[in-house]
């Protein structure tokens, strides 16, 4: 079964990093400004990693699958009926974004960087509601 109170905190943790980075951030700072720029980067990986901490505990709490990757959690959620199929999509490309800036794969491309900042925290917010109404 499914920890609702630990679920909430994560999913509380992605609210809190969005409404920061709207509330913050000057996406057109970023290209000239190192503060901004990892301040913006390292939110986004905290929120992300949020998304992946609560569809790691739901994954396995459910019995939904064996993930081969992080990303696989999307899929499973999905097949769950947890998530919609276009935002599997976007949470997959959520999660190779926050490997790109843990680990460094390559070089984080603020074009990307702003784009979600500006365009993508939504997204993020879909999950949380996606997951908050399937708790009910």
């Amino acid at each position: 079964m499914t920890d609702p109170d630990l679920v909430a905190k994560k999913l509380a943790l992605i609210e809190t990093c969005v409404a920061d980075l709207r509330r913050l951030a000057r996406p057109a700072a970023l290209a000239h400004d190192i503060k901004e720029e990892r301040f913006v980067e390292h939110t986004l990986q905290v929120a992300i990693q949020a998304v992946l901490d609560v569809a790691s505990h739901i994954v396995s709490d459910e019995r939904l699958g064996e993930p081969d990757t992080q990303r696989h959690l999307f899929d499973l959620l999905a097949r769950g009926g947890w998530l919609a199929a276009d935002l599997v999509v976007t949470m997959k490309q959520m999660a190779g974004f926050r490997n790109v800036l843990v680990h460094g794969y390559q070089s984080v491309d603020l074009v990307i960087v702003r784009d979600i900042v500006e365009h993508r925290l939504d997204d993020l917010l879909r999950f949380v509601a996606s997951v908050r109404a399937r708790l009910r």
